[in-house]
Parts: C-alpha cells; structure tokens; sequence
C-alpha cells in the first residue's frame, strides 16, 4: 500500500515561500520609487518617480527572516501573546463557559416563534455577529482587532455545532467582507481619496450598495457552508484540528458551581473607582466616523452601565461579573478605536488588564496568575511564531528592492485598453501588489500617485481607480501568507494555512468575479460621485 503523503507543515510552506521570494531577488531587476516634489497650478505636489538601482539579491537572509519578522510584526505578535495570556486566565474562571451555555440556552428560547424557527435561530444570530464585524471592517477598517475575538468565536461555533472555520468567518471573514466594502474606512478610502485629490468619501452611495451585494454573497456562501458541517461535522476540512476546541468544551457546565468570593467585589470597586476618574479627565469623547465626528460622553455611560451591571452580575455569580468585564473590555475597544485612535500597544494593554482583574475577581493568587497567563502564552506561541516568520517573505522582498520594480512593471500593462480591460487590469494589480504589500494605507501611498493621474490619461474617474484599489486591497487579505493578521488568526484557531487555503480558494474565487462585476458599474454609468 502507498505511503500517504503528508500535506506540508504551515512552517513549512512560509518557508518555501521566503526561498521563492528570495530567488526573484536574482531574476526581477532592482527599482524604486522616487519622490520628487513639482509645482502645479501654483501649488507644491509629491510626485513618485520610478527608477532601477543595483539589485540587492537575497541568500542567507532567508535565515535570518524569522528575526527580522519579528521585528516587523513585533506588535502582532506581542498582541497574540497578551491576548493568549489574559483569555487563558479567564477561560480557567470557565466565565466563558457559562456565558456560552447562557446564549445558547436563550437561543433555544427564541424557536418556540415559527417564523424564527423557520429561518433558523442559529442562521440568524450567525448572521447578526457578521453584520456587527462587517460593519467595523467597512467603517473602522477593524483588522488587526479580529485576532482577540477568535478565541470566544471559535468555542462559539463548535459548540453550536459547526467548526473552527466558521468561527473564524464570524468574525475575520465577515471583517474582511466589510474592508473590501469599505464604506468609510479612513485607511484606505480616506488615504487613497486624499492622495487622489477626491472628496473624501465622496462616491459612498455605490460604496455602499457594494457592501450591501459582498454581504450578501458572502453570508450566504459561508451560511451554506456551515449548515454543511452542521449536518455532517465530519465533512469539515478541520474536523481532527477541531478536536482540541471540542475537548475544552467537554467539560460539563451544568456542574460548575455559582458564587462570588470577596474579591470579586475588590475588583468592581477599584475598576469603578479607575473609570470614574477617567471619566472626569475624558467626559467626553470625539467618536469618529469616516470624515464626519460626533462628540459623545462615552466614558462617563460606561461608569454608569458598569456600577449597575456589575453589581447584578456580582450577585448572580462572580462568571457573570468576569463576562460584563469581556463586554466593557470590547466597549472601550471600540471606543478607543474610534475615539482615540487606538491602535496595537493599547488594544494588547486593554485585553491583559481584562485577564488581570478577571484573576482577581476569581480570588486567584498573584502567582497563580501569573502561571496561568504563562499557560495561555505558551498555548499559543506557534501562533505568534509564524506571524514572525510570514513577515519575513515582505522583508526579503523589501531588501531585495523587487516591489517596487513589480509594480511599475505592472501599470505599465495598461496602455491602450478599454475602460472596462483598463479598471480590470488595475484591479488585477492592486490584487497582486496585495499579495506582496498586504497593508492597504501603505499600498495606497505607493499606487494612488501613479493610478490617479494614469486613469486621466486612459479616460477613468479616479473614484473607479480607487474602487479598483478597494476591492484588490480587500478580498486577497483573506487568503495572502504575508499577512500577518490572517496567520495569528489561523494560528490562534488551530487552522493549519494548507487546510486554509482549499476551503478558501473558491470563495475568493467567487469575490474576485464580483469585484469585477462591481467595477463595470464605475466606468459605464453615471453614478453619483463618479
């Protein structure tokens, strides 16, 4: 009999993929962008200018990527970290246990509605969760933030019967299907406007009916595909992957007893006590929204919310009290995202307080703790691992100087076309130069200064260009190894990147074709702000 061939480690396939990145540093001719600064209409302009330069072919340095991938995607990686650490200790609290059987026993009251039961209790709040992620991908270009919320998500689905993948497409997925929307994302919409002298987030109308349409789409091929799994659990790509969630799930929660220990009380007490001093320096708090802000007195409403939910919870048992801190923790995630434009350090900062007083309040001690975040910390450091070692395939292409020489190569393939062949052809190369470039703001500042004024010279609005740029920079996120947020998803839900990639594949696919379609649209009618 044959020997079954075994499918490559995910280490193994970045790996391979760093030699391959290597080895077109010695073919691509080496090149670079060149800012220039010229004076139109009496104004001073950033041009970029292309030129080559020596080639820098890369040999050793595939050794030496996993340290300066770290380096590159320290701050994801420490993000992992943190995060692992601090819901690790409140999973030992077994808070979430009890706040996933609590769901799922209110889901079960909602059948009792025919119609409700018709459609699906479960169909709908999967898609509830997903419009709620979308929608933060499409106005805050949510991202590096999904990576906190697969660890409730993935034990979510599995319990409800599905399995790892369709966790991680409640919340990536549906994020992701929100960034390629991006109704008002300052990130790439606001930054490829800017650089394309547009208004910015002018053309939001056709933005939006897109966002509307990859929903749609996408809801419903990742609905069909967890009723699937739903039916036959074995039929999952991930089925043996899954075995470690449905192991941590077996534990029996109706035996897990109820009480609130002194400490649980401390804990509100000195959490209270911080907010109300926070709300008296920050009483109100600019929340942002694409170009538009509102002023809100955010941190005030949760000193309220919290004094109030904290002592129910409190009262009930000291799980429920540790599941309020997990909503405010998102609370202030979205609050400080949109408010003070928080970002990594913050955000990790923000999930470990959440895992310290979750400790606390369960009158753990301090060394107890400490060897419980180490736990979580160590549980996931393969995932942290290759988040270092995927952000070692841009540096070698980086060092190597061939991005640059690809993309120009690659706008020069657009002369004398169609205005459909032309907004195709961008939307090909955005989704190409996403491959090798995954973040949307720096893509934006290296492409828009030559898209812009190439689609005057072809007969293209810029807003078609930066609608080609949207959705090349969107789809590609969910599938591109050098994504460093797409590799500590994986890593983090136990998803090996090969078993990724086939499910995947033609999903994406499908959204690339309806990129497509949705392009035709910007070069053939008269739409507002187009």
């Amino acid at each position: 009999m044959p020997k079954k061939r075994r499918i490559p480690h995910t280490y193994v396939i970045i790996f391979y993929i760093i030699i391959l990145s290597a080895v077109l540093t010695w073919i691509i001719p080496g090149g670079e962008y060149v800012k220039t600064i010229v004076e139109k209409n009496g104004t001073q302009q950033t041009e970029l200018t292309f030129q080559y330069v020596d080639s820098n072919a890369q040999t050793w340095q595939v050794f030496s990527a996993l340290y300066d991938g770290f380096k590159k995607q320290s701050g994801i990686i420490v993000l992992i970290l943190m995060i692992g650490g601090a819901f690790w200790i409140m999973n030992t609290s077994r808070a979430i246990d009890v706040g996933i059987f609590s769901f799922l026993k209110l889901t079960k009251k909602f059948e009792r509605n025919k119609f409700i039961k018709k459609l699906g209790v479960e169909n709908i709040v999967m898609v509830l969760i997903m419009i709620l992620f979308s929608a933060f991908g499409a106005i805050f270009g949510m991202s590096e933030e999904t990576i906190a919320f697969i660890i409730i998500l993935v034990p979510l689905a599995i319990t409800m019967g599905y399995d790892s993948i369709t966790g991680v497409c409640l919340v990536f997925v549906a994020a992701g299907l929100g960034f390629a929307g991006a109704i008002l994302n300052p990130f790439t919409i606001g930054i490829a406007q800017g650089i394309a002298g547009i208004p910015l987030f002018t053309g939001i109308e056709y933005r939006f009916f897109c966002w509307l349409v990859i929903n749609i789409i996408g809801f419903t091929y990742i609905l069909k595909y967890a009723n699937k799994v739903k039916k036959n659990p074995k039929s999952s790509l991930v089925y043996e992957e899954d075995k470690y969630w449905r192991d941590r799930g077996n534990q029996d929660v109706e035996s897990i007893k109820y009480y609130t220990p002194t400490a649980g009380w401390i804990s509100y007490i000195f959490i209270l006590i911080s907010l109300i001093i926070f709300a008296f320096f920050y009483p109100m708090t600019e929340m942002k929204v694409g170009n538009s802000s509102t002023s809100l007195p955010m941190i005030p409403i949760a000193v309220g919310l919290f004094a109030i939910i904290g002592v129910l919870t409190l009262r009930k048992s000291v799980h429920f009290f540790i599941l309020s801190l997990l909503i405010f923790t998102i609370y202030f995630l979205i609050v400080g995202v949109m408010g003070y434009q928080w970002y990594i350090m913050k955000i990790a900062s923000l999930f470990f307080a959440m895992g310290i007083f979750s400790g606390i309040a369960m009158n753990f001690n301090p060394n107890k703790i400490v060897d419980l975040f180490l736990a979580g910390a160590k549980d996931i450091l393969s995932a942290a691992m290759i988040v270092g070692l995927a952000g070692g395939i841009i540096i070698i292409l980086e060092d190597g100087k061939v991005i640059d020489t690809i993309l120009h190569n690659l706008s020069q393939s657009m002369n004398n076309l169609g205005s459909i062949a032309s907004v195709g052809i961008m939307y090909v190369i955005q989704t190409i130069i996403n491959v090798v470039i995954p973040s949307g703001s720096a893509k934006a500042a290296l492409t828009m200064p030559i898209m812009a004024p190439f689609s005057d010279l072809i007969g293209i609005s810029r807003q078609a260009t930066v609608m080609a740029f949207q959705f090349g920079d969107g789809f590609t996120n969910m599938i591109t190894p050098t994504s460093g947020v797409l590799i500590g998803v994986l890593g983090v839900a136990k998803i090996p990147y090969d078993k990724w990639v086939r499910w995947i594949t033609p999903f994406m696919i499908i959204l690339m074709i309806l990129g497509f379609l949705l392009l035709i649209p910007t070069v053939t009618m008269n739409l507002t702000g187009f």
